[in-house]
């Protein structure tokens, strides 16, 4: 996905300064490789799109899903695919799983990755 819109990095990081409250708890437990030592990055450009965070090293992609999805699961389906298509795997993991469940998340991504569960 070579097209990168010359305005990203810019909206990059903003989206960084204002995580909602389930992005800022993932952050804080994958965040300086918390988790299995995994490198991830948050609010990360891939061609035209802006994913909540990446993996780069597995090419694993974790999406929080919340409120600001109701109403665009033909957008989502689109991007998902699209993102597939070049080549990454993308984890679609629920707000309120992030809040309920921390410790079954981060073992979701980590299955994702191909890492055995700690």
């Amino acid at each position: 996905m070579p097209y990168q819109d010359p305005h990203q990095t810019e909206k990059c990081r903003q989206l960084r300064r204002k995580l909602t409250g389930p992005e800022r708890r993932l952050w804080s437990a994958l965040r300086s490789r918390r988790a299995a030592k995994l490198k991830v990055r948050r609010q990360y450009p891939i061609g035209p799109y802006v994913v909540d965070f990446l993996c780069p090293e597995h090419r694993v992609i974790i999406e929080l899903d919340g409120d600001s999805h109701i109403g665009r699961a033909d957008y989502d389906r689109e991007r998902q695919s699209r993102l597939e298509s070049a080549g990454y795997r993308v984890l679609r993991v629920g707000n309120d799983d992030v809040v309920n469940d921390l410790d079954a998340v981060l073992r979701g991504i980590l299955q994702a990755c191909g890492i055995p569960g700690e």
